[in-house]
């Protein structure tokens, strides 16, 4: 290890994305949330999506998972998006899918300067860095209110209509794009994105998530 890396793990050790404890060398999680955490396993973790080929997830979005979401979403944990990446992208391998890009649902300009990152971005570039595929932006949001503060369907699809566009059509045309993000829920989201997408070219549409929520 190089001794930059070995002097930042001395000033900020290693700790569990999910529970904050201490890791051993070499690990992603600690043994507690390996065990405990609410895996999702074969079809348990798919979710049909409109107008994609589905969305799959590793876990459940609730105890654990959703606080440990929650900081590194809204409370500057940014460093965890490098586990919660790699989590997406042993999943994306364990269902077996295959892409030629990963791309995700941006931010709207507004979020984007309020946040001071886009976690989703985060997300996809670990997932793209594990799977040894490009990784680009491919679609602009309007301003519109948060989704998670939306509950019912309706009323979320009804907050996303129009408010994705396309910015570089020529590099979708023809292409499977593998959509990620911290969260399904209802699939609004991801299935706005793929109207969006498959409307400039896009073949396919594929979803990976950290988590699913019930």
């Amino acid at each position: 290890m190089p001794f930059y890396d070995v002097f930042l793990d001395l000033l900020f050790p290693p700790k569990c994305p999910f529970c904050g404890h201490l890791l051993e060398e070499g690990l992603l999680l600690c043994p507690d949330c390996q065990r405990s955490l609410p895996w999702l396993a074969g079809a348990a973790g798919e979710k049909a999506v409109e107008l994609t080929g589905g969305c799959v997830a590793p876990l459940r979005y609730e105890g654990l998972v959703r606080e440990g979401v929650h900081a590194f979403k809204f409370r500057g944990k940014r460093i965890r998006g490098e586990t919660f990446g790699r989590l997406i992208a042993q999943c994306v391998q364990d269902h077996g899918l295959t892409a030629d890009l990963v791309s995700w649902p941006s931010l709207s300009p507004k979020r984007l300067r309020k946040r001071g990152y886009d976690q989703a971005q985060l997300l996809a570039e670990m997932v793209g860095k594990q799977l040894a595929l490009p990784v680009a932006r491919t679609l602009n949001k309007a301003e519109r209110p948060a989704q998670s503060g939306l509950e019912e369907e309706g009323t979320r699809r009804s907050n996303l209509l129009g408010a994705y566009s396309a910015c570089d059509p020529e590099g979708v045309r023809g292409k499977t794009i593998l959509l990620v993000d911290d969260v399904v829920t209802t699939g609004a989201t991801l299935s706005e994105c793929a109207k969006t997408l498959r409307l400039a070219g896009a073949e396919r549409i594929l979803c990976a998530t950290l988590a699913r929520a019930r």
